[in-house]
Parts: structure tokens; C-alpha cells; sequence
């Protein structure tokens, strides 16, 4: 293709949704008052805005994320002002989803991208998850109305209680809640631990889980 054609089909794209997906990679959120958005995601933005780290628990989140060699915290940003702004993070995919009043998603802390200043959220640590993964496993409780984009590695699958699921490769889940079994016949299989050693269990018929298909090692 020439540079017309090359730059006509990769320009963004209007849309009247406060967050969209520019492609499969990229979220285009327009931006008018404040964003949550997790730190180091932005790639590009328009207009006249502002980034802010978030460092307590009352305006931020510190300890959003969990880094693996060292278990401190990872803040997220406040985002604030008036335009477009562009977050990706690492080529994973991107999903957005909107929650009404009253409806509810929880995400592994490390799959979150961004969400409306309307959401309210909570964070959350599954300790009996230490051994497996490093500082536990952070996740993020937001409840509706808003908009939420999280990432997963390559489509996701959405699945329904009763499940039991690999935690590094648990997304998301709503309507439910995970117990953390171990199977210690996994433990010594080849001289490490085995990520099938420790599964999450959700019971029930209601709710939904989302897992992705690779394990993320944080």
C-alpha cells in the first residue's frame, strides 16, 4: 500500500464510547475529568492531559501490582484532563467491558489497564496463593457503573462454575468466589514447583470466570 492508504487504515477511529479499542492492542480512552490507568500503559495521547501517580489507599493504590522479585508495589496513575489517550501493555490483547450499577468484576491485579474514576474499587491479596506466586495474588474488585479495559495473552475463554482453573492463568471472575486448593502430588515433578500444583475452585452455578491461554509469571 502507498503512505495514504498505510496511514488512512491505521488512523484512529471516532466513537461516541468513552473507551474504545483502537485494534486488538490498543485502548483509545477519551479522556474528560479523571482515568485510572496502570502505570507506564500510556503510548500516545491528544490534548491537555495530565498523568499522576497514585501512591495510598484512599487515592490510589499502592501495591496495585505485585512485581516478582520483589513483592513492593506497582502504582497506578491518575489520569486527568481533556482528551484521547492511547494505552497498550506489553501486545497483550485488550477487552473492555462495561459494568451497570450494581454489576461487578474482579481482575488479577496484573491484567488491569484502566477503568472509569466511577468505578468503585477495592484490593484484595489471596495469601494462601504466597507460595505460588510471588507476594500472593493481587486482584482488583470494581463495581459498576463504568467502563473497565483489562488485557489477556492471546483471546480469552469465559467460563462457568462449578470450574477449577490454574491461577496464572486466571484473568478475571464475577458472581463467584475462588477457594485455593494444592495438589501436593505435583509438587517435586521436575524439581520446581509445578503451576498445576496450585488451582482455584469455583463452586456454584452463578458467576463467571475468565482465564487466558498462558500463564503469567509476575
Amino acid at each position: 500500500m502507498n503512505l495514504d492508504q498505510f496511514t488512512a487504515e491505521n488512523a484512529p477511529t471516532d466513537s461516541a464510547e468513552p473507551f474504545q479499542r483502537e485494534n486488538s492492542y490498543t485502548l483509545d480512552v477519551d479522556v474528560d475529568g479523571t482515568v485510572m490507568a496502570k502505570a507506564g500503559s500510556m503510548i500516545a495521547y491528544t490534548g491537555d492531559v495530565s498523568f499522576t501517580g497514585k501512591a495510598s489507599a484512599e487515592g490510589g493504590i499502592k501495591g496495585f501490582l505485585k512485581e516478582a522479585t520483589t513483592g513492593e508495589g506497582t502504582p497506578i496513575m491518575a489520569v486527568e484532563g481533556s482528551g484521547h489517550v492511547y494505552f497498550a501493555d506489553d501486545g497483550k490483547k485488550v477487552q473492555v467491558v462495561e459494568l451497570d450499577a450494581g454489576e461487578s468484576i474482579t481482575v488479577n491485579g496484573e491484567d488491569v489497564l484502566a477503568f472509569e474514576e466511577s468505578l468503585s474499587y477495592e484490593i484484595n491479596t489471596i495469601d494462601s496463593l504466597a507460595g505460588a506466586l510471588a507476594g500472593g495474588f493481587s486482584n482488583v474488585y470494581l463495581e459498576g457503573p463504568g467502563y473497565v479495559a483489562l488485557t489477556t495473552h492471546g483471546d480469552p475463554i469465559v467460563l462457568e462454575p462449578p470450574v477449577a482453573t490454574d491461577p496464572s492463568a486466571t484473568v478475571a471472575w464475577g458472581g463467584t468466589s475462588p477457594d485455593v486448593e494444592v495438589n501436593r502430588s505435583l509438587s517435586d515433578m521436575i524439581g520446581q514447583e509445578s503451576g498445576e500444583r496450585y488451582q482455584m475452585r469455583f463452586d456454584g452455578s452463578d458467576g463467571f470466570v475468565v482465564v487466558q491461554p498462558r500463564e503469567e509469571h509476575v
